[in-house]
């Protein structure tokens, strides 16, 4: 916008739209946005996985030329606060802590050689009493007399073979399941896959029909002896019977390992057994109901809507905005049933141009950090694979939402940590689109030079204290009510000094507002206010005569009230003064100015439109006055966002710098956000930039917080007490010396002393359940990496996740 030389007609009103700051760009809708680095290949349908169980690597958003509808279709599952749900799949189950390999080859070693030499005693009839159990069940006249007496006849021998394969079979078991050659089969072949499990599958296949045939193992024999006590030795007689029985002894013993192998998954998979169904079969019912057919439309029988947009997706001419834009606004108009006519003509007429945010924009003009904007979510880094994580949470992405949001966040961390590059920025992002998307509205403010985005992000961007400011603020946040604008005014010039009730300094704002209002129709400006509370004998009987002259009686009595109590002690007026001389310098002038021409721009526009503004403060010049402003922001923004009816559009405050921003007024307003669709986003570089009565209040208001590397002890205190304890497992081992008693046992342990050096020991092993700080004080200040921050979230439903280490990638 043209300034034209007169700064008294910035801004603009709550009842009216601002223009962007700068012109809009072209009509041509953006494609989809790259992602925030580098060049990734075309859309990945699901968050790809770590080798490692449970690490995953996020999901991209679709490249650039990439189409719409398979981001649209790709699945968002509902999942715990704060879980990227782009394409998210879930780990696989933890494993628990399992035997090293060393162990588990030793194990399986010595149960292999332990079951070799058990067979080799038994077979050479070492074993006293190994006949018994076979003769109680069969005839004695089978048997020779005695204990170890052998077979008689060709029935004992033929009972024999039996009984040695089942005895074999079940020494195999015992020795299988001793040496866990299970897990040792899924650790070493398994886990290693296709070809590999096949080709091992079938090397074991053909070395145990070797043994099988060379009669090495106990099968042949046994199962010629069970058919022929079956069917009679006669069977025996055809060939083709034998070679039948062959075959199958064969096959029964290849095909353990065909299953093992997985022999017939491999032959599908190389056969091209799971090619999709050819179009117009079984897929086709899925794709008519999918997301990018916009069903919500079809159900309500415009179809010819339905499949404009579902053209305009297939072809490239919408992307990810458009969608989020049009799926509210459709949403917005299933509640006014005579909004749905005009809109579907809309999209009819413009396809996905239809319904667009009043400055015109489809998109930013670039992004820094992957968005979801069909959910609201901002990725800002992954969990890391540390033990204080729980194992569901390890390797996946980490984001945040409006649902988060909406409860406050709180970011603590020195300056060079990452708060505003890799949180705030991303944040500002997030909602801007969600706000070009008429979902939210979002107020960010900053230092002059702060990267919160460039300006033709935004459709509102005021320089305070720089000449080419297209836009001003209003200091008294476009109410019309003397003591409302005092007590918010109040709040921002002397909430933060603690030796001065801010209600008492709202009534004498109140006494001198409200006359000067009724006199002259508006609010003083900074200047006549300086006066006013300086006590100027011109100023006061000037306004005095106007009162009389006008015939304001009630306020001429808040006037002579004012005039008895100035001077008294502990009169307000004085700081005010002072407070209010911060903004009456040379580089303010023409600055938050008053009367009929002024039209600055109010915070009340925010809770109406979806509005994207962003405020410069001086900060280098006028540090104080920056300070003053921020305070003044932040009291007017809980204000008016309390106390508005409408609350469909989410609207936000992101303050990078909120260093002597909060009050204990604000701390009870940021309480009350929730609960109208309303958040705040603070930074603060050490928790005492905030009075130290104010720090338990302020972290029990705000439900997500964040901690950043390098965070001193102090602040890492506050942060374990506000996230709690839990019970965790504790193992205590302590090492006792053993004492041998026997002469035998003592030349042993002498002996094992003398060549490792070591006295011979036990372990005693104790296991309690303890409550232990999620993260002390020492963790948050020493064990947090840099470019990592511990984050807390909180929904507005009542949900919350455990403080979660995250490498932020924002």
């Amino acid at each position: 916008m043209d300034d034209d030389g007169t700064r008294g007609v910035r801004g603009s009103s709550a009842d009216r739209v601002p223009g962007p700051a700068l012109p809009p760009p072209p009509t041509t809708p953006p494609r989809v946005p790259p992602p925030a680095v580098g060049p990734r290949p075309a859309a990945m349908p699901v968050e790809q996985r770590a080798t490692r169980p449970g690490s995953a690597s996020p999901a991209e958003q679709p490249a650039p030329g990439a189409p719409v509808d398979a981001w649209l279709r790709t699945p968002r599952p509902p999942q715990e606060p704060g879980v990227w749900r782009y394409g998210y799949t879930p780990p696989p189950p933890e494993e628990p802590e399992g035997v090293s390999n060393r162990s588990l080859l030793v194990g399986a070693l010595i149960s292999l050689l332990s079951a070799l030499l058990l067979w080799s005693l038994w077979r050479n009839g070492y074993l006293p009493y190994r006949l018994v159990p076979l003769k109680l069940f069969t005839p004695g006249e089978w048997w020779n007399p005695g204990t170890s007496g052998g077979p008689r006849t060709i029935e004992g021998s033929d009972a024999l073979t039996v009984y040695e394969a089942i005895l074999f079979g079940l020494l195999a078991y015992g020795c299988g399941r001793i040496g866990n050659f299970s897990e040792l089969f899924r650790r070493h072949v398994a886990d290693r896959g296709q070809p590999f499990l096949a080709l091992a599958a079938a090397a074991a296949a053909g070395l145990t029909q070797l043994l099988v045939w060379k009669e090495a193992l106990p099968v042949v024999r046994p199962v010629l002896v069970l058919v022929a006590s079956v069917a009679g030795g006669e069977i025996y007689q055809s060939q083709t019977v034998v070679n039948v029985i062959y075959a199958v002894i064969a096959a029964a013993v290849l095909y353990p390992f065909a299953r093992l192998g997985c022999w017939r998954e491999l032959i599908a998979a190389r056969r091209g057994s799971g090619t999709p169904a050819p179009d117009g079969t079984a897929a086709a019912p899925a794709a008519a109901t999918s997301a990018d057919q916009w069903p919500e439309l079809r159900a309500a029988g415009w179809t010819d809507a339905a499949d404009t947009l579902s053209a305009e997706v297939r072809t490239g001419r919408m992307n990810d905005v458009d969608v989020a834009r049009l799926r509210h606004a459709w949403a917005l108009a299933t509640r006014r049933p005579d909004r749905l006519a005009p809109l579907a003509e809309a999209v009819l007429r413009t396809g996905g141009a239809a319904a667009l945010h009043p400055s015109g924009h489809r998109d930013l003009p670039r992004r820094g950090a992957r968005h979801d904007v069909l959910t609201g979510q901002v990725r800002i880094g992954r969990c890391a694979d540390d033990p204080h994580n729980p194992y569901v949470r390890r390797g996946t992405g980490l984001a945040l939402e409006p649902a988060l949001l909406g409860t406050s966040l709180l970011a603590v961390g020195p300056p060079g940590a990452g708060k505003t590059a890799r949180l705030i920025r991303p944040v500002v992002e997030a909602l801007a689109l969600r706000a070009l998307a008429g979902q939210a509205a979002v107020l960010a403010v900053g230092g002059a030079g702060a990267p919160l985005g460039p300006d033709d992000a935004f459709d509102v961007v005021v320089r305070l204290g720089h000449p080419g400011s297209a836009h001003d603020i209003d200091l008294y946040g476009g109410t019309t009510d003397p003591d409302e604008a005092a007590a918010v005014l109040a709040e921002g010039l002397v909430g933060d000094v603690g030796s001065l009730d801010s209600r008492r300094a709202a009534t004498v704002l109140a006494q001198l507002l409200g006359p000067y209002r009724a006199a002259h129709g508006h609010f003083p400006s900074v200047p006549e206010l300086r006066e006013l509370l300086d006590g100027t004998p011109a100023a006061l009987a000037g306004l005095r005569a106007s009162l009389e002259a006008a015939g304001h009686h009630a306020m001429l009595r808040e006037l002579d009230a004012r005039s008895r109590q100035a001077g008294g002690p502990g009169d307000p007026a004085p700081a005010l003064a002072d407070r209010v001389a911060l903004l009456d310098r040379p580089a303010f002038t023409g600055f938050f100015a008053t009367g009929p021409d002024a039209r600055p721009f109010s915070l009340r526009a925010l809770g109406q439109h979806p509005l994207r503004v962003r405020v410069d403060l001086p900060e280098r010049g006028h540090a104080e006055a920056s300070r003053l402003l921020t305070r003044l922001l932040l009291a007017q923004f809980t204000a008016i966002t309390a106390a508005r009816t409408d609350t469909a559009l989410f609207a936000c405050l992101v303050l990078d710098d909120a260093t002597h921003a909060v009050t204990a007024e604000t701390v009870r307003g940021i309480r009350r956000l929730r609960s109208v669709n309303a958040g705040a986003v603070l930074a603060l570089r050490t928790v005492d930039d905030v009075p130290e009565t104010l720090h338990t209040p302020l972290l029990g208001a705000v439900g997500c917080t964040a901690a950043f590397s390098g965070i001193t002890t102090w602040d890492g205190k506050r942060f374990a007490e506000a996230w709690g304890k839990e019970w965790v497992e504790t193992r205590e081992v302590a090492q006792h010396t053993v004492f041998a008693d026997q002469p035998f046992t003592r030349a042993l342990h002498a002996l094992r002393k003398l060549v490792t050096g070591k006295a011979v020991t036990t372990d005693a092993v104790t296991v309690r359940q303890v409550e232990r700080e999620r993260w002390s004080a020492s963790e948050l200040a020493y064990a947090v990496p840099a470019g990592h921050a511990v984050i807390r979230l909180a929904t507005v439903e009542g949900e919350h996740a455990p403080p979660l280490l995250v490498h932020l990638d924002g």
